[in-house]
């Protein structure tokens, strides 16, 4: 049978009474913020996951944790709906679960998980890259992500969404430069098929995300110009672009996708 109009007609609320963790979620400028302001907005309740340490070490600097839970608790749209936000070293092998228990306790129960988090730096070309590199990326953007999607499923419920993220680093002339981030990036793409048919039985999809070069302060000068002029838009993807996407596939429209890398790049013309 067709839906009947009323099941056509989108719901304001779309995620109302459902919890997200999104990791990574440190920077207003970041897409970790944006995504959870999405969700937010339809509805859930959100947990950010931050590592302030990683972000005070890079170029960009670190933002206020309170600042950015501001955003995200600016733009909740159910007022049953809450904002929380924890640290946590997602390098260390038991941070994952840990942190799957803490949203769990709180809230009662997680539905949406995007890990989102991911380290930058420490990374090199062929001839520059060692064994420490390979380790830490590891640790970070594959071990880790695996890890919170196992705690995630031992808890899942029917409905659930899982999205990772990955670089485009299987398009065009890939990522010489940082080869040890695309390995590992590249792992979360292969691992999404299989993921989505472990999960696919407790009604669970897994989808994962290219969102392309994306505005969050990490180029600056020529580069930054050179980057906007390869988009036929002239300018970078922002944050809510991909956020705008993930926010979707949490949603009850995108039950029939799983098991997708999907790019979201705007045209990004390699």
């Amino acid at each position: 049978m067709p839906p009947s109009p009323e099941e056509l007609r989108r719901d304001p609320l779309p995620l109302r009474g459902r919890t997200a963790l999104v990791t990574g979620a440190s920077r207003r400028a970041g897409i970790g913020h944006a995504v959870a302001r999405r969700l937010a907005a339809y509805g859930a309740s959100v947990h950010l996951h931050h590592h302030v340490p990683h972000d005070s070490a890079m170029p960009w600097g670190a933002d206020r944790i309170e600042d950015v839970v501001a955003s995200v608790r600016e733009a909740l749209a159910d007022p049953d709906a809450r904002v929380v936000a924890t640290p946590g070293d997602l390098a260390e092998p038991a941070e994952p679960a840990r942190l799957v228990d803490t949203v769990v306790d709180e809230f009662g129960g997680l539905d949406i998980l995007v890990a989102n988090h991911a380290l930058s730096g420490s990374d090199g070309t062929l001839d520059s890259i060692d064994a420490a590199m390979l380790d830490a990326h590891w640790a970070v953007d594959t071990r880790s992500v695996l890890l919170l999607v196992q705690a995630y499923a031992r808890q899942a419920r029917p409905g659930g969404r899982v999205v990772m993220m990955t670089s485009g680093q299987d398009l065009g002339g890939g990522m010489p430069d940082e080869l040890a981030y695309a390995l590992q990036k590249g792992a979360l793409a292969s691992i999404t098929r299989s993921l989505a048919t472990t999960l696919a039985e407790q009604g669970v999809t897994v989808n994962t995300v290219n969102p392309g070069p994306v505005d969050t302060g990490y180029a600056t000068g020529e580069v930054h110009a050179a980057v906007a002029a390869r988009f036929p838009a002239g300018h970078w993807g922002r944050p809510d672009d991909p956020a705008r996407l993930i926010a979707w596939l949490a949603t009850d429209e995108a039950r029939w996708v799983t098991g997708q890398v999907v790019d979201s790049e705007g045209g990004f013309r390699r």
